[in-house]
């Protein structure tokens, strides 16, 4: 890494008072979004945003990066007292922690998720600290074809690698790059798409999207979806593993750990791929996968140790490159925007304090989530209680007035209470809003880079291909982008050849 003094002056970043203290809050509103199913750190960020504008930057991105992390952890909470996974990423956690908590075993599950979590995240940190300069420094070779390349690449990626139907993921993909076109033409300053409304003159901001289709449109969509009988929490003994449970899991976090962080750093990859891809490697490498789905530890301590590490990793493209990897990114993207940082290759060498703060202030935030997680479960479960009708009607007062806030703008308000309709319009048609944000974040990226190409190559396109990095990175968007229709393929010539055996 050569020289360690950037890395040591990031702690003394951290450790000042307001910071620790942004620290400690973050984690702690982490964790409690984690418990309350539906809102998801996403929405949350998306709904502080306005208040990170009277801080810092180094503090209001330690604070938002709290809150990611914490929300991994908290998720699991409800997942193995309720079967109700709080976070995305817990979802695979209900499988074996609901059927260890109903063998009476609910505090064995919650103990080695917080080891899990500790130990995924601390590898990824310390992963993170050797990897990101140098990923840093091999982007400062990136020039416009290479952006255009990177930014066509992570929009494909995360709409393929998108839950569900992968038309509809592309779709949101599509609207967010034709929302992006709207406002003045940066070349021309020709207007596109505002329709004669001054308000729509410099573009659609980022925040109320991001505030409408995350906070008001899953705000709106849980409320849907929890009006079912509450179910009453299982009960919480010993949260401290045997001996016998640490060493069956120890090999499932250390698998965890690595391919969390692989993942996280693909755009679209993220907590959620994790830790789904983390439990199948353990059921399938497991002797007895049987067990699997009946309160095996390992099938706990594997996606938990995953989503941490993924979530940490997944600040890599972000911070090195200005690439958000998923929906949680953008949004920290636009408050870094907000706070005047351009997140990118730059950012490690012209504002040291910011990247290694918020990197360092991840060591502080996992060993208070660890030292957290255990005494505050009885706190987390009384919040399980609280009815939806009477927190929904307060999110959505701080959502709306978050929005004036930004620019003082009713205009902003009306934004946000129509992607909020479109956010939750979306979730019931089976859309994911993420794609469609992160295609927006992207989007000027995309546009301004290929034009600057084009200038750059007098209109030939194949300038694209004859340079090393962007011809590299469109060969892998080639190959993200057949892999599909060569899946397909394959399983239509094996079901052709099955029949052909059959009939013979």
């Amino acid at each position: 890494m050569g020289d360690l003094s950037p890395v040591l002056d990031g702690f003394s970043v951290v450790v000042e008072p307001t910071n620790l203290l942004y620290c400690l809050i973050g984690v702690v509103i982490g964790m409690l979004i984690g418990v309350l199913p539906g809102l998801g750190p996403a929405a949350t960020i998306a709904i502080l945003l306005p208040l990170t504008f009277g801080l810092e930057p180094v503090t209001s991105i330690i604070m938002l990066a709290g809150i990611f992390y914490g929300a991994q952890y908290g998720g699991t909470i409800t997942s193995v007292l309720l079967r109700l996974p709080g976070e995305a990423s817990s979802v695979v956690t209900v499988f074996d922690g609901h059927a260890l908590a109903r063998q009476g075993k609910a505090g064995t599950a919650l103990g080695i998720a917080a080891i899990g979590s500790f130990v995924g995240g601390t590898l990824s940190i310390l992963a993170l600290t050797l990897v990101a300069p140098f990923i840093a420094g091999f982007a400062l070779d990136f020039g416009p074809p290479e952006y255009t390349a990177l930014a066509l690449l992570g929009i494909l990626l995360v709409s393929t690698i998108s839950s569900g139907s992968k038309v509809k993921a592309l779709t949101a993909a599509g609207i967010g790059l034709l929302l992006a076109t709207v406002g003045r033409d940066g070349f021309t300053g020709a207007e596109r798409f505002t329709f004669d409304n001054l308000s729509l003159a410099d573009g659609l901001d980022f925040v109320p999207i991001a505030m409408g289709l995350f906070g008001l449109g899953e705000i709106l969509h849980s409320l849907e979806e929890r009006h079912r009988a509450e179910k009453a929490p299982a009960p919480v003994a010993n949260v401290w593993p045997s001996r016998e449970d640490l060493r069956k899991s120890s090999g499932a976090i250390g698998r965890g750990s690595a391919l969390g962080f692989v993942l996280g750093v693909l755009p679209g990859g993220g907590a959620v791929l994790s830790s789904l891809a983390a439990y199948a490697l353990e059921k399938r490498r497991s002797r007895n996968p049987e067990r699997f789905g009946r309160g095996a530890i390992e099938g706990v301590a594997a996606p938990e140790s995953a989503n941490n590490a993924a979530a940490t990793s997944s600040f890599i493209p972000l911070l090195s490159l200005g690439i958000p990897a998923n929906a949680t990114m953008a949004v920290i993207f636009g408050a870094l925007l907000i706070q005047g940082v351009t997140p990118g290759p730059q950012l490690v060498t012209e504002q040291p304090e910011l990247f290694w703060g918020v990197v360092n202030s991840m060591y502080i935030g996992n060993v208070l989530l660890l030292i957290m997680s255990i005494p505050l479960v009885g706190l987390f479960v009384r919040i399980l209680r609280v009815r939806a009708a009477i927190l929904a009607p307060i999110t959505v007062l701080i959502t709306l007035v978050g929005a004036y806030t930004v620019n003082n703008s009713v205009f902003d308000i009306v934004l946000v209470i129509v992607f909020g309709v479109l956010g939750y319009l979306m979730k019931k048609l089976g859309f994911d809003p993420g794609p469609l944000v992160l295609a927006f974040v992207l989007g000027s990226l995309l546009e301004s880079s290929l034009r600057r190409s084009l200038l750059l190559f007098d209109g030939d396109p194949t300038g694209f291909v004859t340079r090393p990095i962007s011809g590299t990175l469109l060969a892998l968007f080639l190959a993200v982008a057949l892999l599909p229709a060569l899946q397909a393929w394959r399983k239509r010539r094996r079901k052709e050849r099955e029949r052909v055996e059959e009939a013979v």
